[in-house]
């Protein structure tokens, strides 16, 4: 049976009130583009007992109350909205996004130089390079999963992971890469620490990102590091 492609859609029940629709399994631009084609046409004619849609990299779960509605009528109405809606992406706003990769601020460095063949310098001037977008929010308050990371910078994650990560560290792992806001641990490499405020004291817009934000990294030295605030949570 033919894998979902961006034209042609799969859908899977999720529990009693949920539809993943599925646009292909890979972390590309149209794949995530029609992710976000639906949303935008399901916001702009909401569907009769939906609640909430979620995109993610190829896919888009969409929430429904059971009570009002079921999976049938939801997939009836979204492959309806695939037919018939019509789509002018709004233009991504830029982010900045400062991080410092001096000494303690990047403990995974040495690792990453090894594991590259890179110097320290051009794994920095990499990271620097990168072309980020906002691809959707997962795992943690705040944590937005940003692809683009060069190819020369992409490595597995860690065998093991590593607990007490603090917020604000700047994370790599495969394409990706994202700023924690929380402490937990992670098996992403920790390459840099930033100050800059992804979780907003502001109910209306609870975090920095939206999704399909583009996002560059602005280096900065230690000491703007310290003398600046970061209210990461």
């Amino acid at each position: 049976m033919p894998g979902p492609t961006p034209d042609r859609p799969t859908f899977h029940p999720v529990a009693d009130h949920a539809l993943m629709v599925e646009f292909g399994d890979t972390i590309a631009d149209d794949i995530h583009a029609a992710v976000l084609r639906l949303d935008r046409a399901l916001t702009r004619t909401p569907v009769p007992g939906v609640t909430e849609a979620v995109p993610a990299y190829a896919s888009l779960l969409v929430d429904f109350d059971p009570t009002l509605t079921d999976h049938a009528l939801v997939r009836a109405a979204l492959t309806a909205l695939l037919v018939t809606a019509t789509d002018t992406p709004a233009t991504p706003t830029l982010r900045h996004v400062d991080i410092c990769y001096e000494a303690d601020c990047a403990p995974d460095m040495d690792a990453v130089t090894h594991l590259t063949g890179l110097s320290r310098d051009a794994v920095i001037a990499a990271h620097l390079a990168g072309d980020y977008r906002v691809y959707m929010y997962g795992f943690a308050p705040g944590y937005a999963y940003l692809a683009g990371i060069p190819p020369e910078l992409r490595l597995d994650r860690k065998p093991a992971p590593v607990r007490g990560v603090a917020a604000g560290t700047v994370l790599i792992a495969g394409p990706q890469c994202l700023v924690s806001t929380v402490t937990m641990p992670t098996g992403w490499w920790r390459i840099g620490t930033s100050p800059t405020a992804i979780l907003l004291d502001d109910p209306a817009r609870p975090f920095l990102f939206d999704i399909g934000d583009n996002v560059r990294f602005r280096r900065i030295t230690l000491a703007t590091l310290h003398a600046t605030k970061a209210p990461h949570g």
